[in-house]
């Protein structure tokens, strides 16, 4: 698979995700809620970093809401879109580095072809890897369509404060930023309606 080989964070982003993270997200905007960081769906810290599997029950995530878990050592991302920010999102393509999610190794096939807009399996779950492409810190969640300092236009999406790379709310990366690529789409798939498997292709995914 073009995304097996999930780059490992760069050390101090991974060191400032580990350390500043004890229950984790706060939410932008208003009705931005978070969602606790909940250790016991996690295995041990041994099985992470070798690559385990992670299991994530989105049954009582909403709308706007993120719920982060770790996966060999990397913040992963699991958000909830509203159907207003999925219709902003290719709005958005005359502005973005890779809209058509043309560089293979930042997402798995089978998400690709989902669709390279949404950059997802299901249209409304987004699954990423919340670490920069450019230097590795963990970018915020800026998700409410309204605009911000850094863009009068913003339609939702993740800022970097560390070097003000922007991605939308699909990862996509931003022109005119240091950040060189999407963020990373991990592997997954649907146990079951509610269950979101980190780490394992779906059955048959080429």
């Amino acid at each position: 698979m073009a995304n097996d080989g999930v780059n490992d964070p760069v050390n101090a982003g991974r060191r400032r995700f580990l350390t500043a993270t004890t229950a984790v997200v706060g939410a932008v905007g208003a009705g931005f809620a978070a969602v606790p960081f909940i250790k016991s769906w996690n295995p041990s810290a041994k099985a992470q970093l070798a690559g385990a599997p992670v299991n994530a029950d989105i049954s009582a995530l909403q709308e706007g809401q993120r719920l982060v878990l770790e996966w060999r050592g990397q913040p992963i991302w699991i958000v909830k879109r509203s159907k207003a920010v999925l219709d902003a999102l290719p709005t958005l393509d005359g502005r973005l580095r890779d809209p058509k999610s043309e560089n293979l190794d930042q997402q798995p096939d089978y998400v690709r072809k989902a669709s390279p807009e949404l950059r997802s399996i299901k249209p409304e779950i987004s699954v990423l890897v919340g670490l920069c492409t450019h230097l590795g810190c963990s970018p915020e969640m800026a998700a409410e369509i309204k605009p911000e300092p850094y863009d009068p236009e913003w339609k939702g999406g993740y800022f970097c404060p560390c070097h003000k790379s922007r991605f939308d709310m699909a990862g996509r990366v931003f022109q005119g930023v240091p950040a060189p690529t999407n963020l990373v789409v991990p592997p997954h798939h649907y146990a079951d309606d509610n269950t979101i498997v980190i780490g394992v292709d779906p059955k048959g995914a080429a």
